[in-house]
């Protein structure tokens, strides 16, 4: 990745109309639906953006989307990347410089994610106070990294805490359940098994899934405020496992969706 690339990516961004967005939004795995909430939408397919990797994930739609949410200029990342798909922390990151680059302030994640507190259930939402990186490296990671900010990052608090804040207050106020906790990332593509649940919950994991992290961390490297919310569309419990049924997580993730839209509307009015 080069400084250039990034100029490339955002220049062509800005001639298709993205001016100065403030908030921008990663949508996870069966969560599209906040696309519907954007009023005069831009569309930008990866595929025409230069330097930006596609996504090949049947489930993930791969494009960026500007316009407004309310009163918020928004650019929305509709379809993530994964390691699982071949692509490097570079690749899977580069769209969060893009947008950072294009002018946002603020960055909302989202994410499908097996519940390993069983406590959690499907359907619940979970607020990601923090997290446990599993996958192995780190985004920033390479040699140039200092061209981009600083080599070491501070970890202390990489959720906002003052949006985070603000969410617990709207999910109060619109009566909408929230759970919280720490979410692990894990390569993938593949399930965990009942050992590696096991030790999910001995160190601590609230939630697994196989995204958001390097993301959080590289919003942290060009400070970018972050808040992130798992829709938790499956119980891992090791004791009692069932076989993944990936249509019906794409299904709890649908349904569960509206709530989740709801709170980063009610997010983008306070602040």
């Amino acid at each position: 990745m080069t400084q250039k690339q990034l100029d490339e990516s955002v220049a062509h961004l800005k001639t298709k109309g993205f001016d100065a967005p403030e908030i921008g939004i990663v949508l996870g795995t069966g969560l599209g639906q906040l696309v519907d909430e954007i009023n005069n939408p831009i569309e930008a397919h990866y595929n025409h953006i230069p330097y930006f990797p596609l996504a090949t994930v049947e489930f993930h739609t791969g494009k960026l989307i500007y316009g407004l949410i309310g009163n918020k200029k928004v650019v929305v990342m509709q379809g993530r990347f994964h390691l699982y798909e071949g692509y490097d922390f570079a690749d899977v990151t580069y769209p969060i410089r893009v947008m950072h680059q294009l002018g946002v302030k603020k960055l909302f994640v989202s994410n499908a994610a097996g519940a390993i507190n069983l406590n959690y259930k499907k359907g619940d939402i979970m607020l990601i106070e923090d997290h446990i990186n599993l996958q192995g490296g780190s985004p920033l990671a390479f040699k140039n990294v200092s061209e981009f900010g600083d080599r070491f990052v501070d970890m202390l608090e990489p959720y906002d805490v003052s949006m985070r804040q603000k969410i617990e207050e709207i999910a109060e106020r619109e009566s909408i359940p929230l759970k919280k906790g720490i979410y692990a990332s894990v390569v993938g593509p593949q399930l965990e098994t009942k050992a590696e649940y096991r030790m999910l919950k001995i160190i601590g994991a609230d939630a697994v899934g196989m995204s958001t992290v390097p993301e959080i961390i590289v919003a942290n490297h060009l400070r970018l405020p972050v808040v992130a919310l798992s829709v938790l569309t499956d119980e891992c419990d090791p004791d009692n496992l069932q076989p993944v049924n990936i249509q019906e997580i794409i299904e709890i993730a649908g349904k569960t969706e509206p709530k989740m839209i709801k709170l980063f509307k009610e997010l983008l009015k306070v602040i």
